[in-house]
């Protein structure tokens, strides 16, 4: 498998590409990694230095890569925090390239806008973009509960308004919505769950909520998900896979004290998920 994953990049811890390729390859995926931005580290440190990588850039990179031959082996594009505003139209441009190449490639896009806690952290343009014109091109789609409510202009918060709100999702084009973090009022105390909703049906996968806020953890978790999901076509098995792995990268994190992901030193979850947690099907 093939992905070309545009996306953030760091050099300092793990968010966007930097959190997403390394899990990838340990995975066999061969990523062909572009960057939107190449910051020190990522904002949430509230100061970084490095540029955003203007649009005409990141354009001639992928036209780079077109140029060798590569888009027909293309399997997935994958799209994540996006910086300039700009980029979500290269973007879309580097999707019906590849589409074009190979019929059978896949748009997994991260939607990445925000979340309950901090709300909105992207420019002003980029929320509006990513509902109008860029979901609406997707495949599968991994909002947060947050980011889906954004998109659906709904407030989901219970089992049943999650995934009503992931219908109306997959009503604007995407046929796979994964709800990355789903905080119900009548969950277990203690625990945060995971949602897929596909064509097939839908499953929910509940896992103890560890204390800790993790950057980059989203994006580790739209990148398992897609590889797995495009490999065997089974939304459960992926979902499992993909939970299973986050979670030991986060617990081992928690354990750490480190404020980054410790995404070298959890690669055997990524390889060899303990396969713990199984899904529900809830419809």
């Amino acid at each position: 498998m093939k992905i070309l994953s545009i996306q953030s990049a760091v050099a300092y811890g793990h968010v966007g590409n930097s959190a997403a390729v390394f899990p990838l390859q340990r995975i066999g995926v061969e990523v062909l990694p572009v960057y939107t931005v190449n910051f020190s580290n990522h904002t949430g440190y509230g100061s970084w230095r490095g540029p955003l990588i203007s649009p005409d850039d990141v354009r001639d990179v992928i036209s780079g890569v077109e140029e060798r031959g590569v888009l027909p082996e293309i399997d997935v594009v994958l799209s994540g925090y996006q910086g300039g505003e700009g980029i979500g139209e290269v973007i879309l441009d580097a999707v019906a390239r590849v589409k074009a190449a190979n019929p059978a490639a896949v748009y997994a896009c991260d939607p990445v806008m925000g979340n309950a806690k901090s709300g909105c952290f992207v420019a002003p343009a980029i929320p509006v973009l990513l509902r109008e014109k860029v979901v609406p091109a997707a495949d599968i789609i991994t909002p947060n509960q947050f980011e889906l409510g954004y998109l659906t202009g709904t407030e989901p918060d219970t089992l049943e308004s999650t995934l009503a709100s992931a219908d109306l999702a997959r009503a604007m084009g995407p046929q796979t919505v994964l709800v990355t973090s789903v905080e119900r009022p009548d969950r277990e105390p203690g625990t945060i769950e995971m949602l897929v909703v596909t064509d097939e049906g839908a499953w929910v996968v509940q896992t103890p909520l560890l204390p800790m806020k993790a950057n980059g953890s989203g994006d580790v978790t739209a990148a398992l998900f897609t590889a797995h999901y495009v490999a065997s076509g089974d939304a459960a098995d992926a979902l499992a896979r993909t939970v299973s792995s986050v979670y030991d990268l986060l617990e081992r994190t928690h354990a750490s004290g480190e404020r980054e992901l410790q995404l070298v030193e959890a690669q055997e979850s990524y390889a060899h998920p303990r396969m713990q947690f199984t899904p529900r099907c809830v419809r």
